[in-house]
């Protein structure tokens, strides 16, 4: 029997990967990474036969994305806050997850895509945190008064900070993480998005400090700053993303020059945010074989 609506009208089944228009899916990317509004990328699909429905359907619903639950006995969780010199305004807020048990675990940061700590990021911190790593997922918006609850306004205002600035406070979360009294000194950083990016970015920066990076279809590095990575790198891509895998020969390129040890996956099929599962760019198969191999990964270079 269908779910219904209580004025009794038939509520349709959501929309599945396999029936949204791959033109609306790259509507959906340009607005994702803030080049598109939101009334722009809608009216754009209305365009497209069937399109607004589509694009309906591939904004976020994050009621479906927790796989963990915050009260869940393995784990606690609760919100801090440390200094963060030169970054946005001095001081960060994260979300810090540890095992239930003595420590120290292993670190790894999460680091969230371009609309700040939204449920789905804080879920990925739960993730691990039953997998007995301590998970640290910082805000970078907590210095303009956090995530606003939904991503267009999450993502105006992390466009709307100093980039620098950001980075900065990222890399503060990092360092703060890994000499947490719960830590056992060896951290990992994984990221999404504009957090798989900067991902890459802190492997360079921070260099030896880090034992592990998994960034997910994130931008490559600067060619120039590859030689600083010390921290074997997990990288996962979607198949249907051109513009991050436009960038990988030449970061391979690099990778191989300064025999710098990776793994790299293309996942068949896979639009952008593929990990995401709270909308129909989820794909389940990719996102559990690709969280599988996280794990993996860090429990070899984290132990």
């Amino acid at each position: 029997m269908p779910e219904t609506m209580e004025a009794g009208t038939p509520v349709p089944p959501p929309l599945t990967q396999a029936e949204i228009d791959q033109r609306v899916f790259d509507l959906y990317d340009e607005y994702c990474h803030g080049r598109l509004d939101r009334r722009e990328f809608l009216a754009r699909a209305a365009m497209i036969a069937g399109g607004l429905a589509m694009a309906q359907a591939l904004l976020p619903r994050y009621a479906q994305a927790q796989t963990v639950s915050f009260t869940d006995e393995r784990i606690q969780a609760r919100y801090v806050t440390y200094p963060s010199p030169g970054g946005t305004s001095g001081t960060m807020r994260g979300y810090l997850v540890r095992p239930s048990g003595a420590g120290p675990f292993p670190a790894v940061l999460v680091i969230h895509e371009n609309r700040g700590l939204n449920p789905y990021i804080e879920d990925v911190a739960r993730r691990l945190a039953v997998e007995g790593f301590l998970a640290l997922a910082p805000d970078g918006l907590f210095p303009v008064g956090g995530y606003p609850g939904n991503d267009d306004d999450g993502r105006d205002l992390q466009a709307g900070l100093d980039q620098n600035k950001l980075r900065t406070d990222m890399r503060n979360s990092a360092t703060w993480l890994k000499a947490h009294e719960l830590s056992s000194g060896r951290l990992g950083i994984t990221g999404f998005c504009w957090g798989g990016t900067t991902t890459n970015a802190l492997a360079v920066a921070l260099g030896a400090e880090v034992r592990a990076a998994v960034p997910f279809y994130g931008a490559a590095p600067e060619t120039a700053g590859v030689p600083a990575i010390k921290a074997p790198l997990l990288i996962h891509y979607a198949e249907k993303d051109e513009r991050i895998n436009a960038m990988w020969p030449g970061y391979e390129a690099a990778l191989k020059a300064h025999g710098i040890p990776y793994e790299a996956y293309v996942y068949p099929g896979t639009q952008h945010g593929f990990h995401n599962n709270s909308t129909p760019r989820y794909d389940e198969a990719a996102a559990k074989l690709a969280w599988e191999r996280t794990l993996a990964h860090f429990r070899q270079n984290l132990a």
